[in-house]
């Protein structure tokens, strides 16, 4: 699973990929975990950007209930109350890092790890998005990560511990990521849902 991420400058963030801003950036962080805000795009029509918190939070919610959302298993996105009504709707969005974090025991104990493209460019990261309208009749963003099975990937498969499932972000090609946004759920969404090319990434500890 994945809590801890690393999103790029907000500056860099809107050159990634054209689209309208629609959310202030006072509470903008790079170092992302569960409850802190970060920026994604998403798309209706047209793709445009929001920030929300790292942690599905639906308007039923407890407020620390970003604490068991951040991520959302492919196998079960359909069926979880958290999830099912933004998978049902198509609520796809996309997640921009330039790292992510995992717990490695190789050593006997555990060691964070950076993830990262050799290209050390920014990447996408698939998610889902939920909105609703809070009691000030403001817009309370929010996201999750999608993650699918990596006990056979050669480098997510290194990650957790000896005795837990192996799991993985899903990182989206940049010329997929519109195909994503707007795929729908009854047909190919799960087709995007896919490991990464464990070549194209590098592991090293923190």
């Amino acid at each position: 699973m994945c809590a801890h991420f690393e999103s790029p400058d907000w500056k860099l963030v809107t050159t990634l990929f054209p689209g309208n801003v629609q959310t202030s950036t006072s509470s903008f962080t790079t170092d992302v975990w569960p409850g802190r805000q970060a920026p994604f795009l998403l798309s209706s029509e047209a793709p445009r950007w929001v920030h929300g918190c790292f942690g599905m939070m639906p308007f039923w919610a407890k407020p620390t209930h970003y604490r068991h959302s951040y991520n959302a298993r492919s196998e079960t996105i359909a069926e979880k109350p958290t999830f099912r009504h933004a998978w049902k709707n198509g609520q796809f969005c996309a997640v921009p890092a330039t790292a992510f974090f995992e717990p490695c025991y190789e050593s006997g104990r555990a060691q964070a790890h950076r993830i990262e493209p050799l290209t050390k460019r920014p990447f996408w990261l698939a998610g889902l998005w939920d909105c609703f309208h809070d009691s000030f009749n403001q817009d309370v963003w929010s996201f999750t990560l999608i993650t699918i099975n990596a006990e056979h990937h050669p480098l997510m498969s290194r990650y957790h511990g000896l005795n837990d499932e192996k799991r993985s972000v899903v990182v989206l090609p940049q010329e997929t990521v519109i195909g994503w946004l707007n795929a729908p759920t009854q047909g190919n969404a799960q087709d995007f849902l896919t490991p990464f090319a464990a070549t194209e990434f590098v592991g090293r500890p923190v």
